[in-house]
């Protein structure tokens, strides 16, 4: 009762506060860092104007390059940014909401003719990408875009299958397809390091799950990146997610409180004072509201869910030392459903006579230490990493005994040393070299029930640990204003199978003007193969079938064309490339089976690296960056994806739907009432995608013997139906004096259109069946931000 008597008390002072605060105009503070873009040194002197209607006032940085803005007035804003020798930015519709202060990170690009001889002006080209050294299919993100658009969730995998060329794995999780690749070649970095999958509910060997364990409140801008990667990043086919991570407030505490329909999230972020040197912590903790309700008795669904994560990032400044800091996320997930023995269900529900448990958790830990000399900039980062993936599958014989038939448990961690160095010679000529130490440990452990032989099968059972390094350099010659080249190499040394990759790349781009540009990208990528696939082990003899596998290896070609246009128009136009090789596909047996068309998971058997694979398409984006409340995205992409396979035979690989369109767009209208100003914004995202494939189902078969049969000898020639879903959103944003709250709806398959996910043969039925898709889901949330 006393918890309820609290949260009572709590319910009321959250609604009523805002009713009595007073009328009167509400501002905010807008402060942020200034620094050169290259090896991020603060730029001291630099000129803030704020150009609001009617208003003009501006500021310098200090010498740490900071600068501090009061009395901004909630809603939006313009900032202009200069400093001597350098591209003037132009940032407007920056959000200022009341609940907390504005902080920014701005980076500034050297010009390459000195200030005198010509003057350099840019509006900040909001999609380009942080990292100064990715020219072609990358660009950044904002953490606001991942809670703005429809169905984003703030997940950034879902906010970025409104890009061309990306697609969802199914509605069931944020699992990328990009550009015709599976899921499993997406590579997730934070903070420079490579880090485990950040998702919960995530399988063994897959890029993504049911719902992100990164927090909205920790991320800030970022890069997403789909094809021909800077020379930094190794061990991915498809594509990289480069995320950064924004520091908490370093003058005053604040606090956001977030129910929803995913979760109860807290997070708060202040001060911490270190001699001279002001520091800041931010954090957040979330447990998963189907996780309180089951605890109140309420129960949703026959299975049991539950999921919590706490993310964290500590900003440590020791003055003449450097800086540093700590940053890390945790996620524990699970859901199980117990086998019920009572042969009375089993007639009504055959399913009441099975039961499963599914768990996953991941983790990272990391600290970093910054070091600027001048025109140098040195960091490096210690971390530390691990996942848990367990799962097992039991039934209720006839005669009520318990029977065990699936068996996985899969342990992995890592510790990581990273160091890098960047280093501007001049206005024209930048290096970045770098090296990545792991040392991994693991423990796998897969066990299968042969029914037939009425026994328990050990595929896999394996503990030791590996090793391997990475290491990379790339320069950057600017010619001249409008030509810049870009060349570097990355190796990957993997000790556990002694082998070693190396991989060069390159880019160039031409600037005709400002506002239009051409560039060409090259690369080659490698990627290691999913542990479990070195181990996993002839059942008869118990010897290891793939010892020396070797790396997938794929060679990326893009021709890139951008055209920013007045009022925050762009248009991106993109061909591409991809031929794949080294590819494990079965070994001893000509078959259709090929790592390309995995999902996730380890694979069963003996395989080698004779296969091949080809991805060639052209993607075309035309965007609207938010201007005067209104924003959208359309991207297209057609795309053909194909494999080929020990029985030499060229085929569509599960991944080719042919064609993807995304079109995202909102629109925000605010309005002021009583002194207090608030905002209605709804948003939309309409997909529509070609169907995944499968191999067909050959009925006969099928029907003989009472369960799903596949003719592999037509692998992925049956295309599922084409795919459409359209997602609504709804924003309703107040600002009171100290107070923001926002209360969100997101209606996911507004339509509630029957999405295949795949297709299989029902006994009951005697015929094909469906499984399908999400049907209409309601998201609510309501947040407050003081």
């Amino acid at each position: 009762m006393k918890f309820f008597a609290k949260s009572s008390v709590l319910f009321c002072l959250t609604f009523l506060f805002p009713l009595l605060s007073q009328a009167q105009q509400i501002s905010q503070t807008v402060k942020g860092i200034v620094m050169d873009k290259a090896v991020r040194s603060p730029l001291i002197g630099t000129t803030i104007e704020l150009l609001n209607a009617g208003e003009v006032r501006g500021t310098v940085t200090d010498v740490d390059g900071r600068f501090r803005l009061e009395n901004v007035p909630v809603g939006k804003c313009t900032l202009r940014i200069n400093y001597l020798g350098y591209r003037e930015i132009f940032m407007p519709n920056v959000t200022v909401n009341s609940g907390k202060e504005v902080d920014l990170n701005i980076e500034m690009e050297e010009s390459v003719i000195i200030a005198d001889e010509v003057v350099v002006k840019a509006q900040r080209e909001r999609q380009q990408a942080l990292n100064e050294l990715s020219t072609v299919s990358s660009r950044s993100f904002s953490v606001n875009e991942t809670q703005r658009f429809a169905a984003a969730l703030n997940d950034p995998a879902r906010m970025a299958q409104s890009y061309a060329g990306v697609i969802s794995g199914g509605d069931n999780s944020n699992s990328l397809s990009i550009r015709g690749n599976g899921p499993n070649g997406l590579l997730w970095r934070m903070e420079g390091v490579d880090i485990p999958n950040p998702n919960h509910f995530s399988s063994v060997g897959s890029s993504g799950g049911g719902i992100s364990i990164l927090s909205a409140q920790l991320l800030s801008n970022s890069d997403f990146m789909s094809g021909a990667f800077a020379a930094e990043y190794g061990n991915a086919l498809s594509g990289v997610f480069d995320l950064r991570l924004r520091r908490g407030n370093t003058d005053r505490n604040e606090f956001t409180l977030q129910l929803g329909a995913l979760g109860i999230d807290a997070a708060a972020e202040g001060p911490i004072k270190l001699g001279k040197n002001k520091g800041s912590f931010l954090v957040n903790y979330r447990y998963s509201t189907l996780s309180v309700l089951s605890r109140l008795g309420l129960e949703i669904g026959d299975a049991q869910t539950d999921f919590q994560d706490l993310s964290f990032n500590l900003y440590l400044p020791a003055g003449k030392a450097g800086t540093f800091s700590v940053f890390g996320f945790g996620g524990i997930s699970n859901q199980f459903e117990k086998a019920e023995a009572d042969s009375l269900l089993w007639k009504k529900d055959g399913d009441k006579r099975f039961g499963y448990e599914f768990g996953s958790n991941s983790g990272a830990i990391g600290l970093t230490h910054s070091k600027i000399w001048g025109n140098t900039h040195l960091k490096t980062v210690l971390a530390a990493s691990g996942t848990l993936n367990n799962e097992f599958d039991e039934r209720f014989e006839r005669d009520y005994s318990k029977l065990r038939t699936y068996t996985d448990n899969f342990e992995q961690n890592r510790f990581t040393l990273s160091s890098v160095l960047s280093h501007k010679f001049d206005r024209k000529n930048f290096l970045r070299v770098g090296a990545y130490a792991n040392l991994a440990g693991f423990d796998l452990v897969q066990q299968r029930w042969n029914f037939q032989q009425r026994k328990l099968e050990e595929r896999l059972n394996q503990e030791g640990d590996m090793s391997w390094v990475d290491a990379f350099a790339q320069w950057q010659y600017r010619m001249n204003e409008k030509l810049t080249f870009n060349a570097g190499f990355h190796t990957l040394a993997f000790g556990l199978t002694n082998q070693v990759s190396f991989e060069p790349r390159a880019a160039l781009k031409y600037s005709f003007s400002g506002k239009t540009s051409l560039s060409m990208g090259y690369g080659r990528h490698s990627q290691v193969q999913p542990i479990g696939l070195y181990f996993n082990k002839d059942i008869a003899t118990g010897q290891v079938f793939n010892p020396d596998l070797g790396m997938s290896k794929a060679d990326h070609y893009v021709l890139s064309f951008d055209q920013y246009l007045p009022r925050n128009y762009h248009v991106k136009a993109e061909l591409y490339y991809q031929h794949l090789f080294d590819v494990p596909v079965s070994r001893g047996a000509a078959t259709s089976f090929s790592i390309l068309n995995q999902r996730d998971g380890f694979v069963y058997g003996a395989l080698e690296n004779m296969g091949l694979g080809r991805n060639y398409g052209m993607e075309l984006t035309f965007e609207k960056s938010l201007t005067n409340g209104l924003y959208f995205i359309l991207a297209t992409s057609i795309y053909n994806s194909e494999y080929r396979a020990s029985d030499l035979k060229w085929r569509n690989t599960r991944f080719n739907t042919n064609y993807a369109t995304a079109f995202t767009a909102g629109k925000e209208w605010p309005w002021e009432r009583k002194g207090k100003k608030r905002s209605f914004a709804l948003n939309l995202r309409v997909t529509s995608v070609g169907g995944y494939r499968e191999a067909p189902i050959n009925l006969a078969e099928s029907a003989k013997q009472k369960t799903t049969i596949r003719d592999n000898t037509k692998a992925f020639e049956a295309q599922l139906p084409a795919y459409f879903r359209a997602d609504v959103g709804m924003r309703i944003i107040r600002n009171y004096k100290k107070l923001t709250t926002t209360f969100a709806l997101d209606i996911q398959n507004a339509t509630n259109n029957k999405n295949v996910f795949s297709q299989f043969y029902s006994v009951s039925k005697g015929k094909i069946d469906y499984d399908y898709m999400l049907p209409l889901i309601p998201v609510l949330a309501y947040k407050l931000e003081f």
